[in-house]
């Protein structure tokens, strides 16, 4: 039953029998087989099936969150005992993944040495329509600019603000001047993180002489310490590994970008998820204890 139940998500979140057979590992037929069979033993029908499509029907729609439920309460119990394993698929953008993780991964070895933790890079769009489709457990991103779908839960972990980096031979303390008259590396403004740039610079009516635009920090800042302008980036601690770097606040004008922990509803409590998101909140602990003051 668990089989058919995982079956039945799968079809549900890619839309069709061949592309859920696709991400569990079964032909179409097995696929329909298996749900034909979880039809029997629940005697009702899940789909309305046409030809060769299969649509879910009011009793399947209605069928879902009781399946993410009972398979919820097997993984729980299957994580009752002493020590947590099994795999935990982390999404995150790549500045966590070279912030925040590595010292969230060593306090989850620790602690679950058992667990098998499995990165999947990305951005926070990608990431989090990974996680609305079951394939990560929880993933770490910006805060989307819209509402989330009543699946999924969202909680705060970290504000970032943006600060003004520069060149280090540039001249000058005041970012608006900065702005206005040196060449400008943007925030790709199609990411979550370089739309917050975007309505800044829109806010303060800066007109800026744009000269690139990515959507990697790293990148960003490495184009900065070559002297090729100046960038808006959020104080993710990425650059301060690069002393040739100027860093300024924006002071009375500072803007953050939100970080969060997203994950499905029916999978949050989990254990291996909760041991995560407490290793997760200490090593936003000691990151704020170690920040520079401005």
């Amino acid at each position: 039953m668990l089989r058919e139940l995982k079956t039945l998500l799968a079809v549900a979140r890619h839309g069709s029998f061949a592309a859920a057979g696709l991400h569990v590992g079964l032909t179409p037929s097995a696929v329909s087989a298996q749900m034909r069979n979880l039809e029997q033993n629940l005697g009702v029908d899940l789909f309305d099936r046409n030809g060769r499509s299969a649509l879910l029907n009011a009793a399947g729609r209605r069928a879902l969150p009781l399946a993410e439920e009972i398979l919820a309460t097997y993984a729980r119990m299957a994580g009752a005992g002493d020590e947590i394993q099994g795999e935990l698929r982390i999404g995150a953008i790549a500045s966590v993944q070279t912030g925040l993780l590595p010292g969230t991964l060593v306090r989850l070895r620790q602690r679950a040495p058992r667990l098998e933790p499995r990165l999947v890079p990305g951005v926070s769009l990608s990431l989090l329509s990974q996680v609305d489709a079951g394939e990560l457990d929880l993933a770490i991103l910006i805060r989307p600019p819209f509402e989330l779908p009543k699946e999924l839960h969202a909680s705060a972990l970290l504000q970032e603000p943006f600060v003004l980096i520069a060149p280090p031979d540039l001249p000058g303390d005041d970012p608006r001047t900065l702005l206005e008259t040196q060449p400008f590396i943007r925030y790709d403004r199609h990411s979550f993180g370089g739309r917050r740039v975007s309505a800044f610079l829109r806010e303060q009516r800066l007109v800026v002489r744009q000269v690139l635009e990515l959507d990697e920090l790293d990148a960003i800042v490495k184009l900065v310490e070559h002297g090729l302008g100046v960038a808006l980036v959020p104080c993710a601690g990425l650059w301060l590994e690069h002393p040739r770097v100027r860093r300024l606040s924006l002071g009375a004008l500072t803007f953050h970008r939100e970080l969060q922990v997203i994950s499905r509803h029916a999978g949050r409590d989990l254990p291996a998820v909760a041991l995560f998101r407490r290793c997760l909140t200490e090593a936003v602990s000691e990151h704020l204890h170690q920040q520079p003051v401005e």
